[in-house]
């Protein structure tokens, strides 16, 4: 007596396009992360152009690892606690980044900084900083 609405007959095949797109994007999301990374430990830079802060974050890369130039140490950076919008590229928080200890030796906000490259997790005794490829250890 009646006919089928839309959602009876387009509704599966519309959910299901809009989940393949998901998933593209964060496949698309995870390569463009990757390839930063490699292109970054490989030949240390150039650090543009970056993801973007919700590509990092789409892809599953929660921290920044970031290298201290005056004290030569690692730290992370949590992603996801950063406050800028999400379409902002991950190099241009480089300018932000200050480290802990030399700021308080120093007595003023020590800003040199490095992008060593984006981490699934933090740095840990048995996840420890990355190293540059061509032969740094």
């Amino acid at each position: 007596m009646g006919t089928k609405s839309r959602e009876t007959i387009y509704g599966a095949s519309v959910r299901a396009a809009a989940e393949r797109a998901t998933e593209a994007r964060k496949q698309a999301d995870r390569l463009a992360c990757e390839a930063w990374n490699k292109r970054m430990l490989g030949f240390r830079g150039p650090a543009q152009p970056s993801p973007t802060l919700g590509d990092a974050l789409n892809a599953g890369y929660l921290y920044l690892e970031v290298r201290c130039l005056g004290c030569d140490t690692n730290q992370t950076v949590a992603l996801d606690i950063v406050r800028r919008p999400k379409s902002t590229p991950v190099h241009e928080l480089e300018r932000y980044m200050r480290c802990k200890d030399c700021s308080q030796v120093g007595g003023y906000p020590y800003k040199r900084s490095h992008l060593v490259a984006l981490r699934r997790t933090k740095i840990s005794a048995s996840d420890p900083p990355s190293t540059w490829w061509p032969g740094e250890r």
